[in-house]
């Protein structure tokens, strides 16, 4: 299995996705300049955290605009796996490819702590190793994560179980339903602003992160019967 990590101009958590996917999984994974025009050696995409072209307009609206996203919605459309962390969920939701958008945190202070997750759909190819309604821990660090829906799209989120994470406790930005991650209505899209990459080892403070990456594992080799 093949890793691609897209890497805009001010993304500053491409390295550690780099990383995570090398001490988890031990596969192959490359850092994809946005410039890229064609992604079709890839099995997963990772568009990572960080600050997208300064974000001076609004959080992604600008990355979404990169040549390299036309391959990711190609990706996208093929069924292969897209997974959007922190800035890179912002990028999805500006591009289309999930719904909603990102807001200023209700309490419009930049939160970074290691903050308790419900696991409230354990049936995604991002959350087979994780259990239904597992609460783990895995690290936030954002100012624009307060994720918005209309009401309409929030029922149909709920109808389709295309809400994947929930904060569990503490609401740390004001997202709507408790909102931390959802996915698109065929699964293969998974936006999240916490940073499963950051939690890979003990010494990191946690490693509940591990499970998201060996889903993605576990989910490609049955497909392939690999």
């Amino acid at each position: 299995m093949k890793f691609a990590v897209i890497v805009f101009p001010g993304s500053n958590c491409d390295v550690d996705a780099v990383k995570a996917v090398e001490d988890v999984l031990g596969e192959p994974v490359e850092m994809v300049w946005h410039h890229a025009t064609d992604l079709s050696g890839y099995d997963c995409i990772v568009l990572p955290g960080g600050f997208s072209y300064g974000d001076y307009l609004r959080c992604g609206a600008i990355a979404r605009f990169s040549p390299v996203m036309e391959e990711v919605k190609k990706a996208a459309a093929d069924g292969r796996l897209v997974i959007g962390i922190c800035n890179g969920f912002q990028i999805l939701t500006e591009s289309g490819l999930l719904p909603g958008a990102l807001r200023r945190n209700n309490h419009l202070q930049f939160n970074c702590e290691i903050s308790p997750l419900v696991v409230e759909n354990a049936d995604t190819p991002f959350t087979r190793d994780y259990k239904q309604g597992q609460v783990i821990r895995i690290p936030i660090a954002h100012g624009e994560g307060n994720y918005y829906v209309d009401d309409e799209t929030l029922k149909k989120l709920q109808a389709n179980n295309q809400i994947v994470f929930r904060y569990s406790g503490k609401n740390p930005n004001g997202s709507v339903d408790n909102i931390a991650g959802i996915c698109n209505e065929a699964g293969n899209v998974l936006g999240m602003m916490p940073h499963p990459e950051r939690a890979v080892h003990d010494w990191l403070g946690s490693s509940d992160g591990r499970a998201l990456f060996t889903s993605i594992l576990r989910n490609w080799r049955e497909k392939h019967g690999a």
